[in-house]
């Protein structure tokens, strides 16, 4: 399904998951355009970048997507790993993502812990927030709550 198919699809009700995959199919063929589709036309919406400081608004989240797109084209992230805590107008996506990156040794994968955060707006489903932890060269494991006893 191509990003616009996705993005008409959460406008008539489609899902958050429609509007995720539409931002990463944006992010693996730099196409800032679409990937500012993805987000909600509200000016609270914030973008945190692995290390980066806190993105907010429309103008600055694509001035940094624009910058990074520039560098280097597309930035290749696939989602592997998605938890997700749903209600009927918001949804937050813990996302693991694999990312490729090109070094002087040749293609290498690295990881991200992303958590997105998309809101049901008269537009559809659109993300009001992208945070991304620093990178690891190994996939992180998930660590579940061990139940505690009291005495």
């Amino acid at each position: 399904m191509s990003t616009k198919t996705r993005l008409r699809a959460a406008t008539v009700g489609g899902t958050a998951d429609d509007v995720e995959a539409a931002f990463y199919e944006a992010l693996q063929r730099g196409d800032v355009d679409a990937l500012m589709d993805c987000w909600a036309d509200e000016d609270e919406i914030f973008c945190v970048h692995p290390g980066g400081p806190r993105l907010v608004g429309a103008d600055a989240i694509r001035a940094a997507f624009e910058h990074m797109f520039g560098n280097g084209g597309a930035i290749h992230a696939t989602p592997a790993r998605v938890r997700k805590v749903e209600s009927l107008a918001s949804a937050v996506h813990n996302v693991l993502e694999r990312i490729e990156v090109l070094t002087p040794d040749g293609h290498k994968h690295g990881f991200v812990l992303a958590t997105n955060v998309y809101h049901k707006t008269a537009q559809g489903w659109r993300m009001v927030a992208h945070h991304a932890s620093p990178g690891s060269a190994q996939e992180p494991g998930d660590v579940a709550e061990t139940p505690q006893t009291l005495h």
